[in-house]
């Protein structure tokens, strides 16, 4: 189990983490939703231990995150921040190699190809990956973080994502999500920041709501995505439709025209 527990973090004395407590069991896809500034990116880094936090404690299978040294902790989390510059010309499957650092398989090439397949990334595989788009730059990072975690292992291991789809065009965002919801199968416990509320609904087992740098809701996706819990994190009106024959959750932002923001001049 990931734990977060009363994790408070502050930067230059303004508190951007206030208040979080929560878990991501092995087998399940939690997404973590909030508006921009909610602090969601700064919770995601003392997740992953890019920042440490002096107040409250993040546990990776019980052990406290500070407990591990760097490989011990690459072995059990693998990390797809929302953007990766790199300085060097490397090709898209030199950066998925990158993955391979606990790899302790003889099959390593066959583990780059798997995954750079799975993640439709294979095809450009000797391309600069400066060249790439956008989306194909996400799918390759994509494709590292799994190369990192692929193989199976006895003990639960872990996957933070953060935005992974934003560059990405619809038929991508469904396939990518997709193949995440998929690493559940292989004991893997998955923790994604996402902006879409539709894929949320569509995706996760559990949602976590932050706002103002507190936890405002968790729990089961139907029972926290609610047009009252949305509408207050959001400060937007929010119409939540269920579809009860597919047993799936509709997000509609509802529109709101303030003429106060138009100036109109008529003769």
């Amino acid at each position: 189990m990931l734990e977060a527990s009363h994790l408070h973090f502050c930067i230059s004395n303004k508190a951007i983490v206030k208040q979080a407590s929560f878990r991501v069991e092995a087998g399940e896809l939690v997404a973590l939703l909030g508006p921009n500034g909610a602090g969601k990116s700064t919770l995601f880094k003392l997740l992953s231990g890019e920042a440490v936090c002096k107040h409250g404690e993040v546990l990776y299978n019980g052990k406290n995150i500070q407990g591990y040294k760097s490989s011990q902790l690459a072995s059990i989390r693998a990390v797809m921040p929302q953007s990766s510059q790199l300085s060097f010309p490397f090709t898209a499957k030199e950066v998925v190699e990158m993955g391979l650092t606990m790899a302790r398989s003889s099959s390593v090439t066959q583990i780059v190809e798997e995954v750079m397949q799975l993640t439709q990334t294979f095809a450009f595989r000797n391309a600069q990956y400066h060249h790439l788009s956008g989306g194909e730059k996400q799918r390759v990072q994509l494709a590292r973080v799994l190369t990192q975690i692929w193989e199976k292992q006895p003990y639960t291991r872990y996957l933070l994502l953060d935005e992974p789809t934003s560059s990405m065009d619809i038929a991508q965002q469904q396939h990518v999500l997709k193949i995440v919801k998929g690493l559940k199968d292989r004991n893997i416990g998955i923790l994604a920041i996402l902006h879409d509320l539709n894929l949320a609904a569509s995706y996760a087992d559990r949602v976590i709501l932050f706002k103002n740098g507190n936890l405002f809701a968790q729990g089961i996706t139907a029972e926290v995505m609610t047009s009252q819990h949305l509408g207050e994190v959001f400060d937007h009106p929010i119409q939540v439709i269920t579809n009860k024959e597919r047993g799936s959750l509709m997000i509609h932002p509802v529109p709101q025209l303030n003429k106060k923001l138009f100036n109109y001049h008529t003769a």
